[in-house]
């Protein structure tokens, strides 16, 4: 990484729209692709009745299917085979990550031929999608993945315990619509693990070795709203201001992670999460302070004078309110809210030390880990796993 890095190479969603309301465009948004849609979503939350009232008299017909937990691969399967029966000309997702990502990985398995298998990352071959997915229309519910406007979607394989992904630049949404008014009301727990992750994809792509101006805008855009509403949000669900922070917080962390990358807590939640039923957000809050202090400390200690250690200072002026904290200042900020938020250990999710090596195996090789702003040694890694016990 680079203190100025002014090239880059930037890929979202073709639209973004972003303002407590703007659900209400969603028929308009909907006719622009035709009359037909697939909608996937997370549950039939109070909002549904006036979107689906507002499809009917846009004359739309459409199709809902209700997603349960994080997406498995023949779980998608069975839903490619019902999007191709009834053919729609567009896809809607609204819910968390899990929904979005869902969509996104069934908009592009119905229109290209061949095995599933061949698109998918280390189970597959990994081939590059032949087709445009179908378009999607992406609305999240919770502020935390960002996955409106990322070009991955990341799927579950029990069989092999690990989680892959499907990505292509094709894969991103063609619209992401974030309401930050349809995230009121989300349970503390939610808003929590959620909104933790979402700081997580701020931090992280703001130290990642491939880091650059532009992108370095959403993180620090994303860091400071986050980190002045993180608290009110969780413990005053109501607060529209602060679920607005979160969701512009999350937005930034989507665009942010696309074009930056990220780093070792993404790098250990892909594995853990594949190998425990565990929410990847709880994962990620949990790991963030203790990823963040053995990535400074192995820095003053192998690389003083790497940039991304003037990064962290900077990370913990934001977080803190206090332009001089140190790096060490901005993990007591993380830990403390950890505990504010009452982030899980991971021990709470079943997760066994005997299973450290292998955990610690499979995240070396995670791609989220290249991007950590240093190789870490395989005595930090046991040991962010160890103090996040």
């Amino acid at each position: 990484m680079v203190g100025e890095n002014l090239t880059f190479d930037f890929q979202t969603s073709q639209r973004i729209l972003f303002g407590s309301g703007q659900i209400d465009q969603l028929a308009s948004i909907v006719s622009e692709f035709g009359k037909r849609v697939f909608w996937f979503s997370i549950n039939r939350r109070s909002f549904h009745d006036s979107i689906e009232q507002s499809l009917r008299d846009a004359g739309i017909n459409f199709q809902i299917e209700v997603v349960q937990g994080e997406p498995k691969l023949n779980q998608i399967l069975d839903y490619v085979a019902e999007v191709k029966e009834f053919q729609p000309e567009g896809v809607i997702a609204t819910g968390g990550g899990s929904v979005l990502d869902c969509a996104k990985a069934v908009a592009a398995l119905a229109v290209n031929p061949g095995d599933p298998l061949d698109y998918l990352e280390v189970v597959g071959k990994g081939k590059p999608l032949q087709v445009d997915p179908l378009p999607v229309i992406a609305i999240p519910t919770t502020a935390g993945t960002g996955s409106e406007v990322t070009r991955n979607a990341v799927i579950s394989l029990p069989e092999f315990q690990i989680k892959v992904s499907l990505r292509s630049p094709k894969m991103l949404p063609s619209v992401a619509l974030v309401d930050p008014s349809l995230t009121l009301g989300l349970p503390p727990s939610v808003t929590a693990s959620t909104g933790m992750d979402a700081l997580t994809q701020v931090i992280e792509p703001f130290v990642s070795i491939r880091a650059n101006s532009f992108t370095d805008l959403f993180c620090e855009g994303g860091i400071r709203k986050i980190a002045r509403s993180l608290r009110t949000a969780y413990h005053h669900g109501d607060d529209l201001q602060a679920r607005e922070d979160m969701a512009f917080g999350s937005l930034m962390g989507g665009l942010a992670l696309a074009n930056a990358g990220l780093g070792a807590v993404h790098g250990f939640a892909a594995p853990l999460g594949g190998l425990y039923d565990a929410p990847h957000g709880a994962i990620c809050a949990r790991l963030l302070p203790v990823v963040c202090k053995v990535n400074i400390q192995a820095l003053q200690e192998r690389s003083p004078h790497n940039p991304a250690l003037e990064r962290y200072q900077k990370i913990a002026g934001w977080l803190s309110g206090h332009p001089d904290a140190s790096p060490m200042q901005g993990v007591l900020w993380l830990e403390e809210l950890c505990e504010e938020l009452r982030i899980p250990r991971l021990r709470e999710y079943g997760i066994q030390r005997t299973d450290f090596s292998r955990v610690v195996e499979n995240a070396k090789k995670a791609s989220s880990m290249k991007a950590n702003p240093l190789e870490l040694r395989d005595e930090e890694l046991f040991r962010i796993l160890e103090e996040a016990y």
